[in-house]
């Protein structure tokens, strides 16, 4: 069962190949700077493996048409590739950021299954059309493969009514399906899943609040398995502080902005999407650089580590009151897994809701699940390395498995 994993942007192309038989990697690669002077594919092969080889190659300029084909020729190149011909590919996963609320679960791919991904376009004009562009390349590409979709939406599709109504004339939601929908689904869904294993317990029967922390970031509050509120809302700019997005705003300040600063709509998108999060608050939005100006003394770098920290514990008290019992608080994502002063801060002062980091625990770095939490501690505070393609793989498998 090799099962091709395929995230196509508007300038990149992400993919890994998996035998899911002998749950390893076989290759993977990155697709950057498409359409742009200086195209760069690395494609690496067995990258878990000490015989691992990797191949850059750099080109004028690549098309999503053209940078595809590439990619298909490495796979089964004589030196680079790990497969003999296409057709060795069963299936195909796709990365799908929005499903809205069509899409309850993964679906294999078909023609109503594209129409209802277009349907979706305004509600995620930067993400689906390119989506889109990489089904149906791969489509032709691998004429035989079983192609699926699989949204970052669809694990949140389980909140409720309350949860994600917003407080708006209805008709806004039934005609235009404004609500909230959330994002980052797949890595929730993985780490929620680990976490189950780990404490070897049923996942329908934990109560977890994941805190998903890379550039972009969520969290999200799991009843029984299942999410029940998450931040993000109708768009990824809602809810934490993030890199270059502001999360929760006052919404009049756009109109403050438009009427006294005379910002058109796109200039103020701009700003609330690339210009704001910590770069906004201190000019970079690079965490581990973040971290340095505040230990050299950057005032702007404290405060905005302050704010971004002080958001993430605002959520975990709302989420902890929406859930009434926790029994597991998860950290994920770059920032999630590596940054331990973030960690430590998020943690900080929660002893009365259970929350008790451990920080000789927290200090240890290792590239895999672990508790943080002091040892006699009920509640547990994990950090799960996510693997959002790898949760894309095992759905598309256990689509495969209902046809």
């Amino acid at each position: 069962m090799k099962i091709l994993v395929i995230n196509t942007g508007s300038s990149s192309v992400k993919y890994k190949l998996y035998d899911l038989r002998k749950k390893e990697v076989l290759s993977k690669g990155l697709l950057e700077k498409i359409y742009e002077p200086g195209t760069r594919l690395t494609h690496e092969k067995l990258p878990e493996h000490p015989d691992r080889k990797v191949k850059t190659e750099n080109s004028i300029s690549l098309t999503h048409k053209s940078g595809l084909e590439r990619i298909a020729g490495l796979l089964s190149d004589n030196e680079y590739g790990v497969i003999s011909n296409n057709d060795e590919i069963s299936a195909v996963g796709h990365r799908v950021v929005h499903g809205g609320e069509t899409f309850k679960t993964p679906a294999v791919i078909d023609e109503k299954v594209i129409s209802a991904i277009k349907e979706n376009i305004p509600l995620a004009p930067l993400h689906n059309p390119s989506n889109l562009t990489g089904i149906e390349i791969v489509g032709n590409l691998f004429p035989k493969a079983i192609q699926v979709a699989v949204f970052d939406t669809t694990f949140h599709q389980t909140m409720p009514p309350e949860a994600f109504i917003y407080a708006l004339p209805y008709e806004l939601y039934e005609k235009h399906r404004v609500r909230k929908y959330g994002f980052h689904g797949t890595s929730h869904a993985y780490v929620s899943r680990k976490a189950a294993g780990f404490l070897e317990r049923p996942l329908d029967e934990l109560n977890m609040i994941t805190i998903h922390l890379g550039n972009g970031g969520s969290m999200c509050a799991i009843q029984n398995g299942s999410c029940i509120e998450t931040s993000m809302g109708m768009t990824p700019l809602g809810g934490l502080v993030m890199g270059t997005r502001c999360g929760d705003l006052d919404p009049s300040i756009p109109f403050f902005l438009s009427d006294h600063l005379n910002m058109s709509l796109k200039e103020i998108d701009s700003l609330l999407n690339k210009s704001s999060g910590l770069k906004g608050i201190c000019g970079v939005n690079d965490m581990r650089e973040v971290i340095k100006r505040k230990n050299q003394g950057d005032i702007r770098a404290e405060l905005a580590l302050k704010k971004y920290i002080r958001r993430i514990r605002k959520y975990i008290g709302a989420y902890f009151a929406i859930l009434e019992k926790l029994d597991c608080l998860i950290f994920t994502g770059g920032i999630g897994e590596n940054a331990m002063e973030i960690r430590e801060g998020c943690c900080s002062g929660l002893n009365r809701l259970g929350i008790e980091i451990d920080r000789e625990r927290n200090q240890i770095t290792k590239n895999k699940i672990r508790e943080i939490n002091k040892p006699m501690s009920q509640l547990k505070i994990l950090v799960v390395p996510t693997d959002e393609e790898l949760m894309i793989a095992l759905e598309t498998q256990e689509v495969l498995s209902y046809l």
